[in-house]
């Protein structure tokens, strides 16, 4: 009887690690494939590409590596309120070219003032902040949008290059 329960016990516990097996496989191999058609159709996309917080993507078309890596300020005005100003939120993004070193980027969604810049030079490209969702809720801060920002950049080749 007691050998009975132990080749049970063996056989499920060979199940259950062939199923948490495909579990794994199942998600990276749909992660990487979605991942590449993001890129392909976010760039067909008037030339938006677009980053979740923290989303990492070597651009092979501009020989850079760019990172969402935050969202460092978010004065917009929430959805439903009437603001006198509209706000500005500020997306920090990495860039690192195939020769540079990392450099960090503030894009604002807005130009106004002299700490704003919707865009910034970088390795012979100018890389543009065009978009920032979701809008922000009632709560101050943005902190409620933490982790669920995406942004969308637009990048060409400055003049002169």
């Amino acid at each position: 009887m007691f050998h009975k329960a132990i080749i049970l016990s063996l056989g499920l516990l060979t199940l259950a690690g062939c199923n948490a097996q495909k579990k794994t496989k199942t998600p990276e191999s749909t992660a990487g494939t979605s991942s590449s058609t993001e890129v392909k159709s976010g760039v067909q996309k008037e030339g938006i590409i677009y980053f979740n917080q923290g989303e990492n993507k070597f651009l092979k078309e501009y020989e850079m590596n760019v990172t969402f890596k935050g969202i460092s300020q978010d004065s917009r005005c929430p959805e439903g309120v009437v603001c006198v100003w509209a706000g500005v939120a500020v997306a920090q993004v990495e860039v690192m070219g195939t020769y540079t070193r990392p450099t960090v980027l503030s894009l604002a969604t807005s130009g106004h003032g002299r700490d704003y810049h919707k865009s910034a030079e970088f390795n012979g490209y100018t890389i543009s902040l065009e978009e920032l969702t979701p809008s922000r809720k009632a709560e101050p801060g943005g902190k409620d949008l933490d982790g669920k920002y995406r942004i969308g950049i637009k990048i060409t080749k400055s003049e002169g290059h």
